[in-house]
């Protein structure tokens, strides 16, 4: 059983969280996170550093490595990370490995073994503060295990605390809706399900013809049937909530998922190739929320 399938099903894991770190700011910032989360879990933190990772971000460190960019090394980076997660949480066990590879590869094959993998929201250009790197993406894409990607300034402060779960077009039996449950009863915060719906136009082949209420309601009362699909027999923190929302979901979970503790989205894969795997609604998530977003691998 992969690790992710174990976490879905609730089986006893002893599989730490894995943080790719690369000496930024954003990557120190997920070590915070994780650690939160291991001691949480009472799990082990493992950092991973895949030394090519500058080939591809233009890496510039964080203060807390206390070195020029053109002298940092990569023990110099897991050491910062280290350091950092310890005077995060001191009872955490934590790890650290120097990868000498393609980051991308590495993140990937380490999420076999990996609880979750951890990743800060980051990227080479001037909309760094708005777009996932190129490493980000195309780890979610791919991985065995949950991804969970942090913004680079996460909203929420005052706001309800709540997990908020994207249904897909398939919520029987998704990983994704039994991982948001599980989150929202080890954190003890509600679950919220959304489902985004479009409806069609009137005149469009094979539209449901117009009622009293307009020609949304069939799509309407279609997202609301998935909806309460996704929660029924889920052990969510009792106070589960549902809505359906119109609009492109790419568009409508990061809004509805504003300061979240996260927002919980599948991904199903396509088998054979390394190419690019997320569809719009995942990489919309990732790019947009300004929360932490979990992509959670879907069987196929």
């Amino acid at each position: 059983m992969s690790a992710a399938s174990a976490h879905a099903f609730g089986e006893p894991l002893d599989l730490p969280l894995v943080v790719g770190v690369d000496g930024s700011e954003p990557s120190l910032r997920a070590v915070d996170w994780a650690a939160d989360e291991a001691a949480l879990r009472g799990a082990s933190l493992r950092l991973v550093h895949a030394s090519l990772w500058e080939r591809y971000e233009g890496v510039s460190p964080a203060a807390d490595t206390e070195e020029p960019s053109e002298e940092l090394m990569a023990e110099d980076v897991v050491g910062a990370a280290e350091r950092r997660a310890h005077r995060r949480q001191p009872g955490v066990k934590v790890f650290t490995d120097v990868l000498p590879e393609e980051p991308e590869y590495a993140l990937t094959r380490e999420s076999r073994c990996a609880l979750l993998l951890v990743l800060g929201r980051r990227g080479r250009s001037g909309m760094a503060e708005a777009l996932l790197g190129s490493v980000g993406v195309a780890v979610a894409g791919h991985a065995h295990c949950p991804v969970i990607v942090l913004p680079a300034n996460q909203a929420g402060q005052g706001r309800p605390r709540r997990i908020v779960l994207g249904v897909g077009d398939s919520p029987a039996g998704s990983a994704a809706v039994r991982f948001a449950a599980e989150e929202s009863l080890l954190r003890g915060v509600p679950l919220e399900a959304v489902r985004a719906w479009r409806r069609r136009h009137p005149y469009a082949p094979h539209a449901h013809p117009p009622t009293a209420d307009g020609p949304a309601r069939p799509q309407e009362r279609q997202a609301m049937d998935l909806v309460e699909q996704a929660l029924h027999d889920s052990p969510a923190f009792p106070g589960a909530r549902h809505r359906t929302v119109e609009g492109r979901a790419q568009d409508v979970l990061p809004a509805a998922a504003h300061g979240a503790d996260l927002l919980v989205v599948g991904a199903r894969r396509r088998q054979g190739h390394f190419g690019q795997q997320l569809g719009r609604v995942a990489q919309g998530a990732l790019h947009h929320a300004d929360c932490p977003v979990a992509v959670v691998p879907e069987p196929v």
